[in-house]
């Protein structure tokens, strides 16, 4: 049994030891159809994702419809937009969240939420929600952090823009309150995120700093930073996913489509088979090679009683003979038989 910190969802344990676990975040990118919110559920379940999450809110849970600047957005994907109609778009309603767990639990697979106040951690408790997910935004919100543990089930914390003081607080807040035990996910907080902000080698800092999982919620394009923080030892992956990047939607600019989340999936698990542990032996797939390293070999006929040379004697393929480190003792030795082009040289040769 493994000393690594790990977790369990839904009978999944999960932790750096274990197989990553990969979380397809399905967002605002419905784009207010039910039907379509379906329909993604099981596009993400044919991925072969571990789990998909939505988010709980809406826009009056979240926010406020306040004429004021700071309710507005500047720059970015959302520029322009106020919170309030942001938030009012990307919601999904309280009303669908039955018809979506009992999509997800027939397709056989497992689905939970990131819970924006009571209400929603009420809701999801009810629904059977097997873990919650804090959304960076949220990270400081240490009551809710603590109304969401006491319902006695991991969560997992987005890291983005929390400072590592801010980070042990949630964690250990989370911990105080119930949670039987808390996945950090190293974030940065931007939508897209650039790659050379993506900053994965924190992964693995995280785990010399707490003792919990470590993971990576994913806004680059692509999928080459959630393969990146496998090999740095990440076991948890969350990414946005998208029918159709073409189709628009909140998140959809920085969404993998159906085809690229399943490589994704296929190559952080394969990133985290390639590990495997650090050792020097030779592996039994390596055995029926070993034959073909190099080796002395005869490379011209040579009388008995001549002197080898290396005229008459190389280092080649296959590895029958001596080792090519014995070369400096094989010459200037005499042949005690006569000795045949293409024959792999032994000391019993050697006069």
């Amino acid at each position: 049994m493994s000393d690594l910190p790990h977790i369990e969802i839904a009978g999944r344990r999960i932790g750096a030891d274990h197989e990553p676990y990969v979380i397809c975040e399905l967002s605002g990118n419905h784009n207010g159809s039910l039907d379509r919110a379906l329909t993604m559920i099981d596009a993400a379940a044919d991925t072969g994702c571990d789990a998909i999450k939505i988010q709980t809110y809406t826009a009056d849970t979240i926010t406020m419809d306040v004429d004021r600047p700071e309710f507005k957005i500047h720059g970015g994907l959302w520029d322009g937009r106020s919170l309030y109609e942001l938030y009012q778009e990307a919601q999904t309603p309280y009303a669908w969240h039955a018809a979506l767990f009992e999509r997800a639990a027939r397709r056989g697979v497992t689905l939970f939420s990131s819970p924006f106040d009571e209400s929603a951690v009420d809701l999801l408790d009810g629904l059977g929600a097997p873990a919650f997910k804090i959304a960076s935004f949220e990270a400081v919100d240490l009551p809710l952090i603590a109304y969401a543990a006491a319902k006695g089930k991991p969560l997992i914390i987005s890291t983005g823009m929390a400072n590592l003081a801010e980070m042990a607080a949630a964690r250990d807040t989370a911990l105080a309150a119930g949670a039987p035990g808390v996945v950090m996910l190293h974030c940065v907080s931007s939508y897209p995120a650039a790659l050379e902000d993506a900053n994965v080698r924190t992964v693995a800092d995280m785990a010399t700093r707490f003792d919990s999982p470590i993971g990576l919620s994913d806004h680059t394009h692509g999928t080459a930073a959630s393969v990146a923080a496998i090999a740095l030892g990440a076991c948890m992956i969350e990414k946005h996913f998208t029918l159709a990047r073409a189709d628009g939607g909140p998140d959809a600019a920085f969404s993998l489509e159906p085809a690229e989340f399943t490589a994704l999936v296929r190559d952080c698990k394969d990133a985290w088979k390639s590990l495997g542990r650090a050792h020097y032996d030779l592996l039994g797939s390596e055995k029926a090679n070993r034959q073909f390293r190099r080796s002395l070999y005869v490379s011209a006929d040579v009388k008995a009683g001549e002197i080898l040379t290396r005229e008459n004697v190389r280092s080649i393929r296959p590895g029958n003979g001596l080792p090519p480190a014995d070369m400096a003792k094989v010459l200037g030795k005499r042949a005690s038989r006569d000795l045949a082009r293409g024959e792999p040289l032994a000391w019993d040769m050697l006069g």
